[in-house]
């Protein structure tokens, strides 16, 4: 008797709102702690190859990276969040939507190559002609995985996805660093790149044993399309109004100048999204299946952003604070010009990962059309912000972008993403309010510390810096009566983690 799952196994979600707040904070804590590996795994190789490599390799896959991760957008057609979000969803609509997603990764492979002669010209740089000959064969190993892994975040099967991606990653980091200790330059960027692509396409179609037919005429796909359509419209745009830095950088300012504002902003975005990435990927299923409930719907919304406050915030002004300790600890001293960028970088993500939450409400709620319009408000914003700051190379661009992004952009993305929808803007700046006074309190307590501290050593100096940061963070939240709040909500968060019956309230 075959042992294949029957297609409701992966496409049925009626089970999933038995005990949906003990899945989705199992799931929350077993993609945490994943993504919580990758990052001590990354960061590991960031440090080896920071060594073996110079910011000019960095600079020259940088400049094609721009390119290809545009056109990497088109493979996916928003159709992985159409299926996650889909409350009722058959075998025929998902293996077309597996064969459309093919069509347009071999589609985009052989656009890459078509265009890599003007992507050199543009640069000026005629490496790059086989640099994103390369890349392109990245796009039909991203095509083949779409619609699997979109069906395991859909059954919230979190575990499978983390085992992938953590195998994935060990490929991928182990290619490049052997191929750098060889000599290869930056080819070792592009090859830790395609070899973490396959070996992630492998693993995935290891752990979803779902196995697409042939793509069905009228299988009711339309509406799905639609929906993709304007995710992907929004996507194509704030792709390249937070592109065009890098873009404009290595155009006006030459590879060594991307180079630096490239690893800044790398190293920035590192535990950022250890953090955010995790969250997003249970927060998207588990909203979705509680749209029928608004009251629900927002309190696990304000729910889940207090916990990316309480993580992120605290951990941004220690960055700030410390930005060339860290840099010359986990890159060295040929690396000194990240530091400024880096921590002119961390002001705006002091409040992107909260703000960027907004996506969610558009995404779960089936509001695209709205998310794209947005998009167009946005980028305009941020596309300013960058021109303004261009002539004074990156550390103008990080400086321009961040002002605009914390003080315009932001407050702006709020309200629009908030106008419909259980969620309300004040329900928002509730959440988010406690963490960040608690920060800013934690910001002062560091820049005392480095006017006052005598420590030299790096490691320890680093360490007394994060202890401080947690700590001020701590006392501050537990001397009002929201911030205990908070505190206890992720008391019973943890304690949720252990329990096997469902409580709601602790999402």
């Amino acid at each position: 008797m075959s042992t294949a799952p029957k297609p409701n196994q992966y496409l049925g979600t009626a089970d999933l709102k038995i005990d949906l707040g003990l899945r989705t904070a199992r799931g929350g804590a077993v993609t945490i702690a994943s993504q919580g590996l990758k990052f001590f795994l990354s960061m590991f190789a960031t440090v080896i190859l920071a060594r073996l490599l110079t910011p000019r390799d960095y600079g020259l896959v940088g400049m094609v990276a721009v390119v290809t991760g545009f056109i990497a957008i088109f493979k996916d057609l928003g159709l992985s969040s159409a299926t996650i979000q889909r409350a009722d969803l058959n075998e025929g609509q998902v293996s077309t939507l597996f064969w459309i997603n093919i069509s347009f990764s071999v589609l985009i492979m052989f656009v890459t190559v078509a265009i890599s002669p003007l992507v050199a010209k543009f640069y000026g740089e005629p490496r790059l002609v086989s640099i994103t000959i390369a890349y392109s064969a990245g796009f039909l190993l991203g095509g083949l995985t779409v619609q699997h892994e979109a069906l395991l975040r859909r059954r919230m099967r979190f575990g499978g996805l983390a085992a992938a991606e953590i195998f994935a990653l060990l490929v991928g980091l182990s290619t490049g660093i052997y191929l750098a200790w060889r000599g290869k330059n930056y080819w070792a960027l592009v090859f830790s790149q395609l070899s973490q692509g396959l070996a992630y396409a492998m693993a995935v179609w290891l752990v979803c044993r779902w196995r697409p037919g042939l793509p069905v005429r009228n299988s009711g796909v339309r509406s799905l399309l639609a929906f993709g359509r304007n995710l992907t419209g929004f996507s194509i745009i704030n792709y390249f109004a937070r592109n065009l830095d890098n873009m404009l950088i290595g155009r006006f300012w030459g590879g060594l100048e991307l180079g630096l504002y490239a690893r800044a902003y790398q190293l920035l975005m590192l535990p950022i999204e250890q953090i955010s990435a995790p969250i997003t990927s249970v927060a998207i299923p588990a909203l979705s299946r509680l749209t029928d409930s608004p009251e629900r719907y927002r309190s696990a919304y304000v729910r889940l952003i207090e916990k990316i406050a309480i993580l992120t915030m605290p951990l941004m002004v220690f960055m700030i604070a410390t930005s060339d300790w860290v840099v010359l600890l986990l890159l060295g001293p040929k690396w000194s010009g990240v530091s400024r960028i880096f921590a002119l970088l961390a002001i705006a993500g002091f409040i992107q990962p909260v703000s960027g939450t907004v996506g969610w409400l558009y995404v779960t709620q089936g509001r695209t059309r709205q998310m794209f319009q947005w998009g167009l408000i946005g980028s305009a914003i941020i596309i300013a912000s960058i021109v303004v700051g261009l002539p004074w190379g990156a550390v103008g661009v990080a400086a321009s972008y961040s002002i605009t992004f914390f003080l315009l952009v932001t407050p702006l993305s709020i309200w629009y993403a908030t106008r419909e929808g259980p969620v309300r803007a004040m329900d928002f700046y509730r959440a988010i309010g406690p963490p960040a006074g608690a920060s800013i309190s934690a910001l002062a307590a560091l820049v005392a510390f480095r006017q006052w501290s005598l420590v030299s050593q790096p490691f320890v100096r680093l360490g007394l810096a994060f202890a401080i940061a947690m700590l001020v963070s701590l006392v501050v939240l537990g001397l009002f009566p929201a911030g205990r709040l908070l505190l206890r909500d992720l008391k019973g968060f943890a304690i949720l983690l252990t329990r096997r019956e469902e409580i709601t309230t602790a999402i």
